[in-house]
């Protein structure tokens, strides 16, 4: 009786331990998968601003210098990510996570890089559900509409000209698809315009704008 007692508390031991090290076989592998995901994760962003930042001039690393500001009436989001560019510590360049709310299909997430003279130094489509073929021009692998971005602020075109030109305005739209290009450039335009109402507050280590909701470490 003893030994089957022995050997039944020994069986226990031996599945018990295997199911710990199953696990923590799990945990560990979990983790590691997670770890490369946000490894993946940080490269595809920084490939994303590397395309409408002037590289050559930053010494810092703006997915650390970052903050999250609350602007929803021209950022387009409850809490927006704002990447700083510096070279050493005079600023270079601003990078607005700016939501498009009314595209044809559903929100556009874009980036929008803003130079500190107040220049667009770029905007690319992060994500967006607009109809293949029509909307979808918007993305630089289709054509390269949004590249017409580059360059552009406030006062070129003036501000009255930021529109597609069936508005009256300087930006093209596509064929059968005015909508998208049409809430792309007012959302650019507004985000020009809250880069401009901020001001150095966005540069600032703790930021003293109203709309800023608060910093952090990305």
């Amino acid at each position: 009786m003893i030994a089957k007692t022995q050997s039944i508390l020994l069986s226990g031991a031996v599945l018990g331990a295997f199911a710990i090290g199953g696990v923590t076989l799990v945990a560990v592998t979990h983790g590691a998968v997670d770890s490369r995901i946000a490894d993946n994760q940080r490269q595809a962003m920084l490939d994303q601003l590397n395309t409408i930042l002037p590289a050559e001039r930053i010494t810092n690393d703006p997915l650390q210098d970052s903050l999250q500001v609350s602007a929803s009436d021209l950022l387009g989001a409850d809490s927006t990510p704002v990447y700083r560019a510096r070279q050493d510590a005079a600023p270079v360049a601003l990078v607005l996570e700016s939501v498009v709310p009314d595209g044809y299909a559903g929100p556009i997430k874009l980036l929008v890089a803003v130079l500190h003279d107040g220049t667009l130094g770029g905007v690319r489509v992060v994500s967006h559900h607009e109809t293949p073929g029509l909307g979808d021009k918007i993305e630089v692998a289709k054509s390269d509409w949004v590249l017409d971005f580059t360059g552009k602020s406030l006062t070129n075109p003036p501000l009255e000209k930021w529109a597609v030109k069936r508005d009256g305005g300087e930006f093209d739209q596509f064929t059968g698809a005015t909508i998208t290009p049409r809430s792309i450039v007012n959302a650019v335009r507004d985000t020009l315009l809250y880069v401009q109402q901020q001001g150095e507050a966005l540069y600032q280590p703790s930021p003293t704008a109203a709309t800023t909701s608060g910093t952090g470490a990305g």
